[in-house]
């Protein structure tokens, strides 16, 4: 299969410390990635190296591209979408309507058009009601399904999904999972949470000391129905 996303020998060095020491990664088109480790281990700071947010040696090629300058990642960003941890970092516009045509308004929609797409995007992913609500005034659920909706209405191809559903009430967490399992979007997802991360991938990868190895996500019986972790190392 077409590799999205593929990281060659990659290091990011932070304050005198590497945090992903020699780090090779391939992600196909269409596949889930888990991607899993302790707080501090380094998951955010990889998925923000494949969009350029973090000075890396080694090759990055996203979409067949390789990238190594500004210029180079600012032409995948966008099909390559970015979920932040916070949606405090997402949203900036002054309603919802216009933070989810932003994106599509950059990548050359003129407004009609983006506001068309804007409007069959937040229908389809049961967001309407939401249209014209101030960003800022939306619990903390809404801001991370406004967030998602923002990154999806640029169509990518490969969705960096970091901590989505963290914080979630069943409400909120419910509808989150119901879009993302919809998506055709090659992903890589960050999460603590392994039942969603059963759900929602299908490979996982863990990142400890600055490495990453193979792991895997399955269900033991037990009196208590419970995913656990192995490392395939």
């Amino acid at each position: 299969m077409t590799a999205v996303i593929d990281l060659d020998h990659v290091s990011v060095t932070r304050g005198g410390r590497l945090v992903l020491d020699d780090v090779s990664l391939t992600l196909a088109a269409g596949e889930r990635l888990a991607l899993i480790g302790a707080n501090g281990a380094g998951k955010s700071t990889l998925l923000r190296t494949i969009v350029g947010l973090e000075k890396a040696s080694g090759t990055v090629a996203v979409l067949g591209e390789r990238c190594s300058s500004e210029a180079d990642f600012r032409h995948i960003r966008g099909r390559v979408a970015y979920l932040f941890q916070d949606p405090d970092d997402q949203l900036f516009c002054p309603t919802v309507m216009e933070d989810v045509i932003f994106g599509p308004l950059n990548q050359g929609l003129r407004r009609q058009e983006a506001l068309a797409l804007g409007h069959a995007l937040l229908r389809d992913l049961g967001l309407f009601h939401l249209a014209d609500r101030v960003t800022h005034h939306l619990s903390g659920g809404e801001k991370r399904l406004v967030s998602l909706a923002a990154i999806l209405a640029m169509r990518p191809q490969v969705l960096l999904l970091d901590e989505p559903t963290n914080t979630l009430d069943e409400s909120h967490l419910g509808i989150m999972l119901d879009i993302l399992s919809r998506q055709s979007a090659a992903m890589i997802v960050v999460s603590h949470d392994l039942p969603i991360l059963q759900r929602l991938t299908e490979r996982a990868v863990i990142l400890r000391d600055g490495h990453l190895t193979a792991g895997a996500l399955h269900r033991h019986p037990q009196w208590i129905d419970q995913v656990h972790l192995h490392d395939l190392r």
